[in-house]
């Protein structure tokens, strides 16, 4: 049973293994690959580009070079700050305020995932077709006699 307590989940936001923390990693996909690939989302992975959809760098595009499991953020390339000393550093952004443009389909597993996720979309939709009309069968109706007792 899930919990509605905010500090539970909470808890559970902070103290969860990497295995849940990849799935909280999921962006949308643009609207091309949703069309293609059949699914909504998709974890971010390094070398997807992303374009920023929140924040001051809104609207700009760029390739993921690092990701943060343990803070839940993403460092997109471009996308910098310069600090006071001069120096320029990778500004932090989280994975719910971009969107996938272009997918690094160097993985074998990902292929796959994203190819079973299409197939299953597909089966859904064949699923929801209505049904051939059969031609209807005939009830036997059993016949009630009636026990004459003796009166």
């Amino acid at each position: 049973m899930k919990t509605t307590k905010p500090t539970k989940q909470r808890k559970r936001l902070y103290q969860a293994p990497l295995n849940e923390r990849y799935k909280r990693f999921s962006a949308p996909l643009s609207s091309k690959l949703k069309e293609s690939h059949s699914t909504s989302s998709v974890p971010v992975r390094n070398g997807d580009t992303v374009m920023i959809m929140r924040g001051d760098r809104k609207g700009s595009e760029g390739k993921v070079t690092q990701i943060d499991r343990k803070k839940y953020r993403i460092f997109v390339e471009g996308t910098t700050r310069e600090k006071v000393d001069g120096t320029t550093t990778l500004i932090p952004i989280h994975p719910s305020k971009v969107m996938i443009t272009r997918l690094n389909l160097d993985d074998k597993w990902r292929k796959k995932i994203l190819e079973r996720k299409g197939v299953t979309e597909k089966a859904e939709i064949a699923k929801e077709e209505p049904p051939k009309k059969e031609a209807k069968k005939k009830r036997k109706t059993r016949k009630v006699t009636e026990n004459s007792g003796g009166t």
